[in-house]
């Protein structure tokens, strides 16, 4: 018996069938490894949970068609514990946990037809559990193999002439267990495969199939000593015809079982005194390979994976046909069906100095203080995510604002599913079960082209099920939004959420919905041309604002972002990096706005800067074409930090869905694309530069090029007055300006250009774009009369045509409104009002 502190889990292996030769499909792609296929399937077995059924925790695909399943593994096997006599009771008890494996199992559509003695489980309370149940599945019912799967000693008849697939196969085969323990022998234990066979295939013309076994082994006087119940039990599973035998599910109903159903129930086990196996066996094991746990090493300390030297398996002639006539294929090749339990020793002495608050760091109580890991979050992500102790700490709250409190240090790879989930709100309802998903429409060629080509070095979405997977979700979701298209990348952009919840379609489905929604709003639209267009015209204008001289060079030779950032926001990079980069990169994706992309794509741009700087049109057009490798982690650095120092309304977009509606301080809709395209430079809400002269007037600079009366009858403290008409822009430094030390003051400081003539700060913020100065952004439109036409002594000519030409009297409301907001800011511009005007403004705010 395993010792349960040595092993909960095991290894088996074989290979896969190898295709001949170079064979493709009917699409013209290579035909799909069967290891790939194996992969696939296999993930919905991880899926069963049931005390009588050993889990499935993995599938890895070694080389040249090996695959690996490691699954539960603890007690002994029925093999063993039938060397000595079981009592009635005990095989009564077997035979009724059995028979509840086989109906979960059946609930599933999952047949066994691998079912015997070796298989099934005992624990120290005898309770059973079934193993390597799912073989026949995995394999496709064996098409994926070249050895046949099961023992034929417990095969029906049916099954021997090509029947499958039939879950009475499985009750016949329980029958035979069963029978093999009350006449307590083993059945034809010296006969050859042949012989079985004939043997098997006889019973068609006997009129009682346990009555004859019972009488070739010479038990026949323990047949008759059973009970008449007992004996009709196992007869109906050793029916002949599988009609007349009876489902699992009616096994269990049997008057037999009824009498005394609490001794063939689970009993419960005592829980371990170590904490570790106390937790999820999913969880022990993912612990377990960070720990050092390698499936393939044990594999050949057992002498299960032998290496040969390749020389030896060179073919000697090759034919036209894919045939080989070389050397015999190697011995290692061959089905070994030994099972090597895979040791914890290693875990339980990395994790045997945790106190145990450890095992349950309940993050969300303040009883329990978070203190595990203290100063590991500055390490590297990658170290972090491979090092055992911080992610044991990484615990999973309930509430929303500690999920994106923790998620905003970083996401444990084993959560990150769920957690993605609930970072986007998602909030499973069966909705995806009601969607139309098999009905032809115009958009399946597109999709069946576009699935063999996405992600398909990753084996998961690779696989015949992970094609079929993501051609459902791209179905329901194009179902699901009538007002959309299918456009070519949604499948990039739908791979991920796939590939975290490979088994919860509904899960996958409705991250996608809400990611699309919060981050693509009209992204699919069948004209999304003035989506797209304003995106792009936002994302070279936070370009410039963060990265000037590079934004001027792409400028100057006509590298505009049509030509190489579409494809990176409408698939939100996923089709531009690998998965694997783009979990890391979603993490603090989903921590975002809508904004947030656009801020990764300047980080990239950044890491490129020398590059790009030092290329032309031609190069830059090479150069996207096959992106250079991006550091991940630096890029994720480098848009978070722009993303924080950005004010909200410099990225302001209006194409996006908002909890709120926009204000008349916020950025208006009058300005149009035309504007966004010819300006360079964002532009700012009266909203934000309120906020800051509040808060942070020391990360702000405002340069005023009004003129000088304008200026010296009401401006805003520290701001600098450079008159537009007295600039000339054909030299591009700022020496020209004649302000002293005017570099020294705008280094580090967000810029704003504020003109009672909007073109003019326009050209002005231009031409500090061109002299390299960055973070440079101007005073939306109209809105810059709030801090001048009532905070000034009188009102000029102009300022009447601006009342006249607003038509809005709620617009010059809200200014009063902010004007008596303002008056709360000492040494601000409301020092400027005139007496009465002041005391209005206070009377408002009151």
């Amino acid at each position: 018996m395993v010792n349960r502190q040595e092993s909960l889990f095991a290894a088996v292996t074989f290979f896969a069938k190898t295709h001949p030769g170079e064979v493709c499909g009917s699409n013209g792609l290579p035909l799909t490894p069967n290891s790939i296929a194996i992969l696939g399937r296999s993930q919905r077995l991880k899926e069963i949970k049931h005390p009588n059924l050993c889990q499935y925790l993995d599938v890895i695909r070694g080389k040249h068609e090996r695959t690996i399943v490691v699954s539960e593994y603890g007690g002994c096997t029925l093999q063993d514990k039938a060397k000595e006599p079981l009592g009635t009771n005990e095989v009564l008890r077997i035979f009724y946990q059995i028979s509840l494996a086989l109906n979960q199992l059946h609930q599933f559509k999952i047949v066994v037809h691998n079912l015997e003695p070796r298989h099934i489980l005992l624990d120290s309370s005898n309770n059973v559990k079934l193993f390597n149940y799912g073989l026949y599945y995995l394999t496709n019912g064996g098409d994926y193999v070249p050895f046949p799967i099961g023992n034929i000693k417990y095969m029906p008849p049916e099954r021997l002439m090509g029947s499958k697939n039939n879950i009475k196969s499985d009750v016949w085969s329980l029958g035979v267990i069963i029978a093999e323990l009350l006449l307590q022998c083993t059945f034809w234990p010296n006969l050859k495969i042949s012989n079985i066979s004939r043997k098997i295939l006889s019973f068609c013309q006997a009129p009682n199939v346990f009555e004859k076994i019972a009488r070739e082994h010479n038990r026949l006087e323990l047949y008759q000593n059973l009970s008449e119940d007992l004996c009709s039990m196992i007869e109906s599973c050793l029916a002949v015809r599988p009609t007349e035998r009876p489902l699992p599910s009616a096994l269990l109903q049997l008057p037999l079982f009824k009498d005394n159903l609490s001794s063939y129930q689970i009993a419960p086990n005592e829980k371990s005194s170590v904490l570790l196996l106390r937790m999820p066996l999913e969880q022990i094991y993912y612990w377990w390979q960070l720990a050092g746990g390698d499936v393939q090493a044990d594999l050949k300390k057992e002498g299960l994976i032998r290496s040969e030297a390749p020389i030896l398996s060179i073919p000697q002639v090759v034919c036209l046909n894919g045939n080989i006539i070389g050397p015999k294929r190697s011995q290692s090749y061959l089905m070994d069906d030994r099972v090597v339990p895979l040791k914890l020793q290693n875990l339980i002495e990395r994790l045997k100095g945790l106190p145990a608050t450890a095992y349950y760091p309940l993050i969300h109580c303040p009883k329990f203080p978070y203190i595990f890991g203290v100063g590991m979050d500055q390490l590297p992500l990658v170290i972090r995510e491979k090092d055992i102790e911080y992610q044991f700490y990484r615990g999973y709250p309930y509430t929303a604002d500690l999920i994106r409190n923790e998620a905003a240090i970083d996401i444990p790879p084993l959560l990150r599913g769920p957690i993605w989930s609930c970072l986007l709100d998602v909030i499973p309802n069966g909705s995806y079960k009601k969607i139309d998903k098999f009905t032809p429409t115009s958009t399946d060629r597109q999709i069946e082209v576009d699935i063999p080509r996405c992600h398909q070095y990753d084996e998961l979405l690779s696989s015949p099920e992970g094609h079929r997977k993501l051609k459902r979700l791209l179905k329901a979701w194009v179902t699901a939004h009538p007002q959309y298209v299918y456009w070519q990348g949604l499948d990039s952009l739908t791979a991920p959420f796939l590939y975290l919840n490979f088994n919860n379609e509904e899960l996958a489905f409705l991250s996608v919905f809400k990611f699309i929604a919060r981050y693509l709003q009209w992204f699919f639209l069948k004209d999304n041309s003035a989506v797209i267009k304003e995106y792009l015209c936002k994302f070279k204008q936070l370009t410039a604002f963060h990265e000037p001289v590079l934004a001027q060079h792409l400028v100057s030779i006509c590298f505009i972002p049509e030509l190489f950032a579409i494809p990176w926001f409408l698939t939100m990079f996923s089709h531009v990096f690998p998965l694997h980069k783009i979990l890391h990169l979603w993490d603090k994706l989903m921590l975002g706005d809508n904004s947030y992309p656009l801020f990764i794509g300047i980080a990239i741009l950044k890491q490129l800067k020398s590059t790009l700087l030092a290329s032309g049109f031609n190069e830059c057009i090479l150069l996207f074409s096959d992106l250079p490798d991006i550091v991940m982690e630096n890029c994720v650095v480098e848009s978070q930090k722009m993303y924080e120092i950005t004010p909200k309304s410099i990225a302001h977009r209006f194409y996006v869905n908002r909890d709120h509606e926009l204000g008349p301080f916020d950025i208006t809709s009058d300005i149009t694309l035309a504007d966004l395209q010819e300006e360079m430079c964002p532009h700012i809400s009266a909203n934000d530069l309120t906020y800051m002269l509040r808060n942070t007037p020391e990360k702000m600079l405002i340069l005023d090029i009004r003129n000088i009366s304008d200026f010296n009858r009401v401006h805003l403290p520290h701001s600098i007055n450079i008159p537009y008409v007295s600039l000339q822009f054909g030299d591009k430094s700022l020496d020209f300006l004649n302000v002293p030390q005017l570099q020294e003051k705008l280094q580090g400081k967000i810029i704003i250009c504020i003109s009672n003539i909007h073109e003019n700060a326009v050209k002005f913020s231009k031409f500090l774009v061109e002299c390299g100065v960055s973070q440079v952004c101007v005073l939306h439109k109209e809105y810059l009369y709030f801090f001048f036409f009532f905070l000034s002594n009188s009102a000029d000519q102009q300022q009447i045509n601006l009342r006249h030409s607003v038509k809005r009297q709620r617009f010059f409301y809200d200014c009063e409104i902010k004007s008596a907001e303002m008056s709360n800011m000492p040494d601000k511009c409301t020092s400027h009002l005139p007496n009465e005007k002041r005391a209005n403004a206070n009377a408002l705010n009151k």
